[in-house]
């Protein structure tokens, strides 16, 4: 069953789609690597030139997309192509890459086919349904286009002929549909598509259910793969389950250090740390902040202290519901709190813009208590972004933490200063 990494990864995943209310605008650069080095490409600025279905084209319109992202750019040409060409792509989430398939999807479907021609694979029930989403508002103006879902609660009676086009679900559920049900003719598929590889074959069981229905799909139907990364498991499975692909990288933008100010402040106890983030805060009240703690009880116990000093803070924290965790997201970026205090475990996909100011209450170390640099660079990047200035200050209570600092600095070779926090002007100073 799950392991709770692997249920953080998808957990994960649902939280961004319900964040992001818009596209990330990311400058990273796409790498594309063709299958066929002869046959000319192309790439897209605008929706017309795809030669979309009207009705699509208006869905496209009605989603608030104006012009396609980096990854659609490229990614729609191959996928809307004749004779449609297979495709494997790493994108992160917020990048448009569902509506991008989900275009491919309902362009290839035949309406007047009342059978199922089009599948998509996605790792958990929440996420099938947020595609699920995507293809209604996508396919509003194209009513002859059914959706129907295939995930555990939907009992449908046996010898059930599915009239829907587009079965979307989790591997188990489709391939019992395909295999035992016989709801779907896996022969009749037209396109398949894969979504979110990586944190699918985080479980064993998805990984094998979805090589078995790719095997019974026709030789001619369009294999579609996504992942947001690309380790050595995660690719060796997408050329299993994709031949001949195109494929699409974005290659990853460098994490900079360099606009973010960084400060270390020495106390003796966690006590002593709360009456210097009480005075760093008493400077910099203009900002919002991130708090960042290592468990879930010192995160409670500070949001609790907080609260009583009269701030409006906000408490993330892994034992809520991806909705909860979404709403408290909602509520910070909107501004209606001014601090969030959480988890590493919500540490990564957070973007807000206005977000001057990251505080590692506890420094980030790893299950054997060595440094997490990784997560440390995720932490305070949620400051600093878009080319903004950043503060980030790192409190230090002991030998140890201490230890883990002087490490941190040595890994990215950057010196972090030391503040008094009872020099007030010189807070206000680096916070402005």
């Amino acid at each position: 069953l799950w392991n709770s990494r692997d249920y953080d990864k998808a957990a994960q995943s649902l939280l961004n789609k319900l964040i992001r209310s818009n596209l990330v605008n990311t400058t990273n650069q796409v790498e594309v690597l063709q299958r066929d080095p002869n046959s000319p490409l192309y790439s897209v600025k605008s929706f017309e030139e795809l030669r979309l279905k009207p009705q699509l084209l208006q869905g496209v319109y009605a989603m608030g997309f104006n012009r396609p992202s980096k990854i659609q750019e490229n990614a729609l040409p191959m996928m809307l192509a004749e004779p449609p060409q297979n495709l494997i792509a790493q994108s992160q989430s917020g990048t448009g890459k569902t509506a991008a398939f989900v275009l491919a999807m309902l362009s290839h479907v035949d309406p007047n086919n009342k059978f199922p021609q089009a599948l998509c694979v996605s790792p958990t029930y929440e996420l099938a349904l947020q595609t699920g989403k995507v293809i209604e508002q996508m396919g509003k103006h194209y009513s002859e286009v059914k959706l129907v879902y295939a995930i555990r609660g939907n009992k449908l009676q046996r010898g059930t002929q599915l009239q829907e086009q587009v079965v979307i679900g989790t591997p188990g559920t489709m391939l019992d549909w395909c295999l035992k049900f016989k709801f779907i003719d896996p022969k009749k598929i037209k396109v398949f598509v894969l979504d979110e590889a990586d944190v699918m074959i985080a479980t064993q069981g998805h990984q094998d259910q979805s090589i078995r229905i790719q095997r019974m799909l026709p030789k001619q139907c369009q294999m579609l793969l996504f992942s947001a990364t690309f380790e050595e498991t995660v690719w060796n499975f997408a050329q299993r389950i994709v031949p001949d692909p195109n494929i699409i990288k974005l290659k990853r933008e460098e994490e900079t250090l360099d606009t973010i100010k960084q400060y270390y402040v020495l106390c003796n106890s966690k006590e002593e740390k709360f009456m210097a983030l009480c005075n760093i805060y008493g400077a910099i009240t203009i900002a919002q902040a991130m708090i960042f703690c290592h468990t879930r009880k010192t995160a409670g116990w500070l949001a609790g202290e907080l609260s009583r000093e009269g701030h409006q803070v906000a408490l993330l924290s892994g034992e809520m519901q991806v909705e909860q965790r979404a709403a408290v997201i909602d509520r910070f970026r909107d501004g209606k709190e001014k601090v969030l205090v959480t988890t590493n475990v919500c540490a990564r996909g957070i973007d807000v813009e206005q977000v001057s100011v990251v505080i590692n209450f506890d420094l980030p170390v790893d299950r054997d208590g060595n440094p997490d640099n990784e997560t440390y660079l995720h932490r305070i990047g949620r400051t600093g972004r878009f080319g903004k200035r950043g503060l980030a200050i790192n409190m230090v209570d002991s030998r140890f933490s201490m230890n883990v600092l002087n490490k941190i600095q040595d890994h990215f070779n950057k010196k972090i200063e030391k503040l008094d926090t009872d020099d007030l002007d010189e807070i206000e100073k680096i916070a402005g």
